[in-house]
């Protein structure tokens, strides 16, 4: 049963969902793949990612979708609009929607980091483990949101 609590806003009653926990900072290290999609709620996505040396995500806008990006092991550049950040373990960096963005591996080792997509970006339990198998399955149209939460 839901409960007025203020002009349209609403408390419900518990959603019986269990959420999501993890040691962040291990899995991220880790994590070989280009991209592995951790857990995706209604409203944001959890996702580890790898950049090999010289590697990049490549150049990208996402038009309603804000991203949080934190940085495990190596290092790099963050590109937002003309800015240029250099980051690296420890480092974080928040992305607006509509914002063009690149992250590049400048170093020597994998660049190793986790990113939060508001709201969700690719289809949930998503496992690329090559840039170029996330390059094949968006071209297809295989790897947009669809929707789906983890539970």
């Amino acid at each position: 049963m839901k409960k007025l609590v203020k002009e349209n806003l609403y408390e419900s009653a518990n959603s019986g969902k269990r959420g999501f926990s993890t040691n962040i900072e291990q899995d991220t290290l880790d994590n070989d793949n280009f991209r592995k999609v951790l857990y995706t709620s209604k409203n944001m996505q959890l996702v580890l990612m790898t950049l090999k040396p010289g590697e990049e995500i490549g150049a990208e806008t996402h038009h309603t979708i804000d991203q949080f990006f934190r940085f495990e092991a190596g290092s790099g550049q963050c590109v937002i609009n003309d800015n240029k950040y250099n980051v690296s373990d420890g480092d974080c960096v928040i992305i607006p929607a509509g914002s063009k963005h690149n992250i590049i591996n400048t170093g020597k080792v994998a660049f190793q980091m986790y990113t939060l997509y508001s709201p969700p970006n690719h289809i949930d339990k998503t496992v690329h483990v090559t840039k170029e198998q996330a390059v094949e399955d968006e071209k297809n149209g295989k790897d947009k949101y669809n929707g789906k939460t983890t539970e």
